[in-house]
């Protein structure tokens, strides 16, 4: 987790950009820690897509300094 840029808290997904084949904003679903989220990646401009995270998320799966480890699953592309 980062907690710098354009958002509070974000996990930036390398390889992102070529696995889905875009580097615009794409919505998706998936895991956090094994809990259920439904965001959109923002392209950071450099290649990666960010997810930003809701605080609300970051409380549920008990994660919010910089530098922790989350468990992230992309299991749907919604757009």
């Amino acid at each position: 987790m980062r907690k710098d840029g354009a958002f509070a808290t974000y996990i930036e997904l390398p390889g992102s950009h070529e696995v889905l084949g875009t580097r615009r904003a794409v919505k998706v679903a998936g895991t956090l820690d094994g809990h259920p989220f439904a965001a959109t990646l923002m392209p950071s401009g450099e290649g990666p897509h960010w997810l930003p995270l809701r605080q609300a998320l970051c409380k549920t799966i008990g994660k919010s300094s910089a530098g922790e480890v989350v468990d992230v699953h992309v299991e749907q592309r919604t757009s």
